[in-house]
Parts: C-alpha cells; structure tokens; sequence
C-alpha cells in the first residue's frame, strides 16, 4: 500500500460505514456532567468501551476482511496485537466464518486473551510469543508469507483506517454545536489517522489531539523528525498504545491531520482510569482513559467549549487494579518509598515510629535488605501520607533525626528494580 495519501477519503469511509452498520455498534456520545463541570466545559465521551468487542478496533478489522477476495478469505487470515485488535479479528472471523491466527505478546493479559477466545470460538488460533507487539507482529508477519495467508493490520492499512474513521462520522452526525477539540490515544496511529481525516474534512476547525504514554512516545518522536522511528525501548503499561514504532501510511496521514500530541504520565493514566470508575461508573482499560487524563495540559483552552473524548476500549483486567492503584498514589505523591539506614543506636527503630512518622502516616512496606543483618542494613520503607502537604514535613524530620535515606521515587531505576 503507497503512503502518497495525504488522508483518507470521505467516500471511503463513508463506504465502510455502510460495510460495518449491521455488525458493530453505533456507540453512544455522552456528556459527561462530572467532567464537565470540572473542567467548565462541555465534555463529551464516545464511548467505543461499550462497543461489541469492548474496543474500537472492530471497525477497522472488519472493514479491511470485507475487501478481500473470496479465495484470500479461505486461505485465511493473520494478525498481531496486543488484545483488542485481536478481539476485533476474532469476531470479524466468527461472523464471517474465516479461519485467523492470531499472535500476541506473552505479556497481554490473560483476560483480554480469554475475550479473543471467546468472540473467535473455533474458527481461530491465538499463538503467544515475544514481550512486545512488535515481537509478535515479526513472527506473524513471517508465518503469514509462509503459508500465504492474508495480514490484517492493526493500524498501517488505508483499509483498517477507513473503519476507524467511522467513529468521527458518528461523532460529527450526533453533535449539533461546533466541536472545539477531540482527544483520542495513538498508538500505532490508526484511529487517529481515520477520525482526523474525517475531522479536518468536515470540520476542519475542529482541533485533532493525538494522546501518548509518556513511556511510548514513538507518533511524537516521528513528527518531531519527521520520519517513522523506532524508539530504543518502550513501558509497556499502557499495553493499548505502547508501540515503538508507528505506521508508515498513519504517519503520513497523522502529520497531516493532528494539531497536536499530549504527553500523559502512566501514573496520570492510573489516576484517571480510578476516577472514572469511581466517579463515572465507566470501566475503561489505559488508553481509553489517556485523552481524558490529558484534559489538565488543555484545562485554559477548553473552558467554554465542546470537547470530545473517545473512550477507545474497556478491556481491563482488574489483576492490575493494585498496581494501578499503587501508580496513581505514587503519581499522586501520596505513596513513598525509601532506602532509609537507622542510626547504629539503641531504639532507633522505635524513634524512626514515634518521633519521624506523622501522626497519620501509615507504613505499607518494611523490609530489610540484608536479611543476615537486620541490626546494621538498610532498611526499604514505604510510606503511604494522608495529605500530600505532609510529604515535606516527613522529610525535615528524617533530617531532624539523623535518619539518612534514598528516595527510590526520584530514581527511576531504581523504582523498576525495587518497587
């Protein structure tokens, strides 16, 4: 497929809307009253969570199986991905009775690998290989010109792109105000490449941001040298949207219909996903909740305007709630962890409880690091605060009593290793 394609046409993905109407759900735009109210705008969230496979990523996989050929459809299909495109070709497979197989990384969660078993029954195969989708697209991609199967691309196919346009289309057709901003994640950069092609046509004023992972920043990186690069590693925690390398065709189209890339800490992203939980009873997976965890960084330009956030999927294994939570409180700064070594004196251990701690501090970690030497090694000590203003006055009174330490929140390496 060329990449001289500045963006997708109107009329394909206006055929592909007409291909996917009787299979995928018309997902509802909400206004969000809470959201709305906290950033003093009018929030709208397209909620592609409650969509058939729970994920956007249908649209553009179905789109694409519909195109192929009666002969490429018994030979079959492949595809790589990290869940939900694969839940989205599994589906496409069962509804359409077309043999898949389908590669994932051995790090995807187990729930969202039970999901593609379940919408794909007998009709595929999930083969579990490598850390990351780009371990499991090499080996797809391989096993796919082996046995001369069709790829269906999880984002860097002008087809696959056409489907995920049909979401701004929905957008645009249920907004009857102008709309000031739509925020939606990028990952490999198909769904932005299809709704912001569909955007920048019919309402060209309309302001496309894309929103990464601070810890896989690779559309950013590819618009700031304008060209696809590979970055040197990804975090691989927003499984959604952590890919080290963008589309080729979804870069060409993306620096032509993005405005701008919001950044989100994957603490930020925790933060946000538990807020909507709480607050929203909306059960979204990272990189659904990414554009709205990046409304804070747009907080002055939206106030007054209409504002569109695509949830783009749902499928979050609740495993990773703890950690999610444990992410959000150290974003937060109400978690911290430190290397503390207790003065070599009699009841410094006691001194360090009664006379350090605050009076609402609460200990949720001890451990010694020299398990033959308790008395005289470090110690690992995480400390959970009530307030984030006690965090200071913690820390004046490690000094005050001669309690030196390490903070392992401000040493990223240190953090992966320990915490």
């Amino acid at each position: 497929m060329s990449t001289k394609v500045s963006t997708v046409q109107i009329k394909d993905i206006l055929i592909a809307q007409q291909k996917l109407k009787d299979v995928v759900q018309k997902t509802p735009l909400q206004k969000d009253p809470i959201l709305s109210e906290k950033y003093q705008c009018n929030v709208y969230l397209k909620r592609e969570d409650l969509q058939v496979v729970r994920s956007f990523k249908i649209r553009g996989a179905y789109n694409l199986m519909q195109t192929l050929s009666k002969k490429e459809l018994q030979n079959g299909v492949v595809c790589a991905s990290a869940g939900n495109h694969a839940q989205g070709v599994a589906y496409s497979c069962k509804a359409m009775e077309v043999k898949g197989k389908i590669f994932m990384p051995t790090t995807t969660p187990r729930q969202k690998v039970k999901r593609v078993t379940f919408f794909g029954g007998d009709e595929v195969e999930i083969i579990l290989v490598g850390d990351t989708f780009d371990d499991a697209y090499q080996e797809a991609k391989a096993y796919c010109d082996q046995y001369d199967m069709s790829f269906i691309h999880p984002f860097d196919d002008y087809r696959t792109i056409a489907g995920q346009g049909t979401i701004g289309m929905e957008v645009v057709d249920e907004m009857e105000e102008p709309i000031s901003h739509i925020f939606m994640s990028v990952g490999g950069g198909g769904l932005v490449s299809g709704v912001g092609s569909y955007m920048k046509n019919i309402s060209p004023d309309t302001q496309v941001i894309g929103v990464e992972p601070q810890g896989a920043p690779s559309m950013q990186a590819a618009l700031k040298q304008q060209k696809v690069v590979k970055l040197d590693k990804v975090d691989k925690f927003v499984d959604g949207a952590s890919v080290q390398q963008v589309g080729n065709l979804t870069f060409e189209i993306a620096k032509e219909v993005i405005d701008d890339i919001a950044i989100v800490p994957e603490g930020k992203v925790c933060s946000t996903l538990i807020d909507l939980y709480n607050e929203n009873a909306i059960v979204a997976e990272p990189a659904g909740a990414m554009p709205i965890a990046a409304l804070d960084q747009y907080r002055e330009q939206i106030i007054g305007k209409n504002v569109v956030c695509i949830v783009s999927g749902g499928n979050n294994d609740m495993d990773r709630m703890q950690d999610m939570k444990e992410r959000s409180l150290v974003y937060e700064g109400y978690k911290h962890y430190f290397i503390v070594n207790f003065p070599q004196r009699a009841g410094a251990l006691r001194e360090f409880l009664d006379k350090v701690l605050g009076e609402t501090d609460d200990i949720t970690r001890f451990e010694y690091t020299k398990k033959n030497n308790r008395d005289k090694g470090p110690v690992l000590v995480g400390v959970e605060l009530k307030h984030r203003s006690d965090y200071q006055p913690l820390m004046a009174r490690m000094e005050e009593h001669d309690f030196s330490y390490i903070e392992i929140n401000k040493d990223e390496a240190l953090f992966h290793l320990l915490i």
